[in-house]
């Protein structure tokens, strides 16, 4: 159910939509839905009274066996709700957390999961106490177990306290991960974009990779990075991100910070979008805010407009035009069948290449970086071709220029 104020974001049937689709994801089947139209959120109860008593029968009705709110529920309302209608009742918040949980495969997506669960269920335990056992299986129960819910509070702050010990150390391995990508000089990509908008599937066409694709949010919670060779002839670095959502819990941004800092280190983020979405402006805006709530709003981006497959006809080639015409920066290209892949690498190729910088170098005679190399070959017989020198006026790649500044 939800709450749909004036000047809303998105349309409180979209967002509702919305729900729907993380409540399938998280393994629950939708029985009903209600929207209730108010200047404001019922501090007490979310919706007014009349309303939770209306839902309340509706539960009945139907034997659902939880309520799930389309926003964030102060611990009073979820209490005041669970009274009126007799039954659980979760937010989107304890949807999304639930998500998590059933996708995060890494350790490190495992720490951050239990971490955000924890700091969101902690100010929820004030008057529960053996209530929280009644609530059994199913969503927004999925994830560290009931019986350190019921503990003592003092011991959720010590688990929290030891799941950001071992964050600090995963941040700090990839702290160091990222400083031998560093070294290599090449340059990172990375994907973001709405949940579910087509990244994964870009990824893979892009790289070659085998990145798990599915038509539900969240498919992709560890991020994954892969080389991608251009027509250029050079080589670079594309990761792949969690996507990001509308209302997305504060505590999850903060437990996945070690992983969303990954997107600091990129020389590009490619923003994929899907044109396809009613909510594609809404989207983007919820994807740009992210980003700047993250310190990233400066970075360079490029817009990847996903799913052109699907525009057919008069209206989808109008559309086509007037996306062109809003966005003439974009790419538009389809990740599943290949359409707009080449000149969205062009422009890959483009931008890698803008960061580097012509260098004319004579090498001492004795100093030449394959010199070496060449005689053990010789001593040994070995035919195989030398590699190529680096050419008078050739535009050296990072790696090369790590290559050259040895013989300096």
């Amino acid at each position: 159910m939800g709450v749909e104020i004036p000047r809303s974001r998105l349309d409180g049937d979209d967002s509702l939509d919305e729900l729907g689709s993380l409540v399938e994801a998280a393994g629950g089947i939708v029985a009903g839905r209600s929207l209730q139209a108010r200047r404001t959120r019922d501090p007490n109860s979310y919706v007014g009274k009349g309303k939770a008593g209306e839902i309340g029968r509706e539960v009945s009705r139907l034997r659902a066996d939880i309520v799930i709110c389309d926003d964030e529920l102060k611990p009073s309302q979820q209490r005041t709700l669970e009274e009126i209608t007799g039954v659980a009742v979760v937010d989107r918040s304890a949807v999304i957390l639930d998500i998590f949980a059933r996708h995060a495969r890494s350790r490190e997506g495992r720490i951050q999961v239990e971490l955000a669960q924890l700091e969101y269920r902690l100010p929820r335990l004030t008057g529960r106490g053996k209530e929280m056992s009644r609530l059994g299986g199913g969503i927004g129960t999925r994830g560290p177990g009931e019986s350190k819910l019921e503990s003592d509070r003092q011991i959720i702050r010590k688990r929290i306290q030891d799941l950001r010990k071992q964050l600090d150390e995963v941040a700090r391995q990839r702290e160091r991960a990222r400083g031998s990508r560093a070294s290599e000089g090449m340059f990172l990509a990375a994907i973001v974009g709405y949940t579910n908008a087509g990244k994964s599937t870009l990824m893979n066409a892009l790289a070659g990779s085998d990145v798990l694709v599915a038509d539900q949010p969240f498919a992709t919670l560890d991020p994954t990075t892969r080389r991608a060779a251009l027509p250029s002839g050079a080589t670079i670095l594309l990761s792949d991100t969690v996507g990001f959502v509308n209302k997305l819990p504060p505590t999850l941004v903060a437990a996945f910070r070690a992983t969303l800092e990954e997107l600091a280190d990129a020389d590009l983020l490619v923003h994929v979008a899907d044109v396809m979405h009613p909510n594609l402006h809404e989207h983007m805006r919820v994807v740009d805010e992210t980003l700047a709530s993250l310190g990233l709003e400066h970075r360079p981006r490029l817009v990847v407009l996903n799913q052109i497959d699907r525009l057919r006809g008069e209206e989808g080639e109008a559309l086509r035009e007037a996306l062109a015409a809003e966005f003439p920066a974009a790419i538009l290209v389809s990740a599943r069948n290949g359409d707009g892949l080449d000149a969205l690498r062009v422009r890959l190729a483009e931008a890698a290449a803008a960061g580097w910088k012509r260098v004319k170098k004579r090498l001492r005679r004795g100093r030449h970086p394959h010199r070496g190399r060449r005689a053990a070959r010789a001593r040994r017989g070995d035919r195989q071709r030398d590699p190529t020198p680096l050419a008078p006026g050739r535009q050296p790649s990072p790696s090369d220029q790590v290559r050259i500044d040895r013989f300096r």
